[in-house]
C-alpha cells in the first residue's frame, strides 16, 4: 500500500527572524528539528528556537467533524486559487489535532507523488468513505474540482448538523435519567440504612410503604453486584449482536422508527439525509442508479438503506425514482411530489435540495419541541423517584408524631 512507504512527520513549532529582521513564529510538519531548519532557511527565515510538539493525550483521533471542517478548508482553499499540495499544507500544519495532521499530511505525500486526490484519499477509507471519494472523483473528472469540493463540504456540514440534533435529542433525557439512577442507587445504599437502624427503636409497625422501602435497599445491598454485573453483560451482550446480527439491526432501526416522538425525529431525519446525499451526488453528475447506491448508506437507518437498494434496482430497470419511492412506502407525499417534480423538468438536484431543507428544519423544530416536553416529564420522575424514597423514610416519623400529639 502506497500509505505505508509515507514518512512519519511531526509537528514543530518555531521562531526566527526573516529577512527584514522582523521576529516570526509558526508551526511546521517535518520528519526532523534538522528539516525544519533546512526549510526555514530555504524560505529566508533565520530560526531561533525549534521545538517538537507534544500532546498529553498522545495523537487524539480523527472525528467526522474533522472531516468536515477539512472539507470546508480545502473548498475555501481551492476556490481562492490555492494550490492543492499547499492548502494541504495550510491545513496540516494549523491543525492542532495531531491524528489529522497526520491524515492531512499523508494524503499530502500521496498527492506530491503523482496519486490523484481521489486515490489518496481512497487509502483511507476510515475517513474517507465511497460517497466522499466518488464525489472527488466526478470532480477530478470534470475539471470542477473546487465546486464539487464546495459541494462536499455542505454536504458533510449538513450531515453532521443533523447528526448533532438527533444526539441533542436522545442525549438530554438520558443524561437526567441516568443521574436519577445514581441519585437513587446512593440514597437505597447509604440514606436508607440510616433510618433503617433508627427505626428497629420505635418499637411499632411501619408503614407498609416505608417496609417496601427498606427492603429494596437491602435487596440492592446484598444483590447489587448481581444487578450490575447483569446490565453490564446485557449491554455487552446487546453490542455483540448488533455489531453481528443485520436482522437484529433492522428489528432496531424499525422498532426505533415507530417510538413514539423520537420516531418521527429518527424518520424525517432519515429522509433529509437521503435528499441531502442525492441532490449531492446527482449535482456532481454521477448517474442516478449509482447515486442511490450511495445514497443508501447514507440513510442512517438499515431500512432507509435497504429500500433505497430496492429502489435502485426498480430504477435500473427503468423504473422512475418517483413511483419506486411510492412502493417503498417510507417517504411522504410531500417528499415524493418533490421528486416527481424534479425528474419531470430535470432538476432532480435542486428539488432535492429543497426537500434535504425542509427536513432539516422539520427535525431541527421537533428537538426543540421534544426538549420542551421531555424537560417537565423527566423532572416530574425524578421528582417522584427522590420524593418517594424520601416520603417512605418519613411516614413512620409523621406516624409518632400524630400517636404522641
Amino acid at each position: 500500500m502506497a500509505e505505508s512507504t509515507v514518512v512519519k512527520q511531526f509537528p514543530f513549532n518555531w521562531e526566527g527572524t526573516d529577512r527584514r529582521g522582523k521576529r516570526i513564529k509558526g508551526k511546521t510538519m517535518a520528519v526532523s528539528e534538522t528539516a525544519v531548519r533546512s526549510e526555514l532557511r530555504r524560505q529566508g527565515i533565520m530560526p531561533a528556537k525549534i521545538r517538537k510538539q507534544r500532546t498529553l493525550f498522545g495523537e487524539g483521533k480523527v472525528t467526522a467533524l474533522d472531516i468536515a471542517i477539512f472539507s470546508r478548508q480545502l473548498a475555501t482553499m481551492m476556490t481562492s486559487g490555492v494550490p492543492l499540495v499547499q492548502a494541504f499544507d495550510i491545513i496540516g500544519t494549523g491543525n492542532e489535532n495531531r491524528a489529522m495532521q497526520k491524515l492531512v499530511m499523508s494524503v499530502k505525500a500521496s498527492v506530491e507523488g503523482g496519486t490523484s486526490l481521489a486515490e489518496s484519499l481512497a487509502q483511507h477509507p476510515l475517513h474517507f468513505d465511497d460517497l466522499y471519494v466518488n464525489l472527488v472523483t466526478a470532480g477530478e473528472q470534470a475539471g470542477a474540482l473546487e465546486t464539487l469540493l464546495d459541494k462536499i463540504a455542505t454536504y458533510k456540514e449538513k450531515t453532521e448538523s443533523i447528526k448533532k440534533k438527533i444526539k441533542k435529542a436522545l442525549f438530554y433525557p438520558a443524561a437526567v435519567l441516568l443521574v436519577a439512577f445514581i441519585v437513587t442507587a446512593i440514597l437505597l445504599i447509604f440514606v436508607i440504612p440510616q433510618f433503617e437502624s433508627m427505626f428497629q427503636g420505635f418499637g411499632a409497625d411501619l408503614p407498609g410503604f416505608t417496609l417496601l422501602v427498606i427492603n429494596l435497599s437491602l435487596f440492592v445491598r446484598t444483590k447489587g453486584f448481581l444487578i450490575a454485573g447483569g446490565l453490564i453483560a446485557g449491554v455487552s451482550a446487546f453490542i455483540f449482536v448488533k455489531k453481528r446480527s443485520a436482522k437484529f439491526r433492522h428489528f432496531l432501526d424499525r422498532a426505533a422508527l415507530r417510538l413514539p416522538i423520537i420516531g418521527a425525529i429518527l424518520t424525517k431525519a432519515a429522509i433529509a439525509r437521503f435528499a441531502r446525499t442525492l441532490s449531492t451526488m446527482f449535482a456532481a453528475g454521477v448517474p442516478l442508479v449509482e447515486a442511490l447506491q450511495s445514497v443508501a448508506g447514507a440513510t442512517g437507518n438499515i431500512v432507509y438503506e435497504h429500500a433505497t437498494l430496492r429502489m435502485k434496482e426498480e430504477v435500473a430497470t427503468g423504473q422512475r425514482l418517483q413511483r419506486s419511492m411510492e412502493d417503498s412506502d417510507l417517504f411522504p407525499n410531500m417528499a415524493v411530489q418533490m421528486i416527481a417534480i424534479g425528474e419531470e423538468s430535470g432538476s432532480l438536484d435542486q428539488m432535492s435540495a429543497k426537500v434535504a431543507d425542509f427536513y432539516e428544519e422539520e427535525v431541527d423544530n421537533a428537538v426543540d419541541s421534544m426538549s420542551s416536553l421531555l424537560e417537565p416529564l423527566i423532572m416530574g420522575i425524578l421528582g417522584i423517584l427522590v420524593g418517594g424514597l424520601v416520603v417512605a423514610m418519613y411516614l413512620p416519623i409523621f406516624k409518632m408524631a400524630s400517636v404522641v400529639g
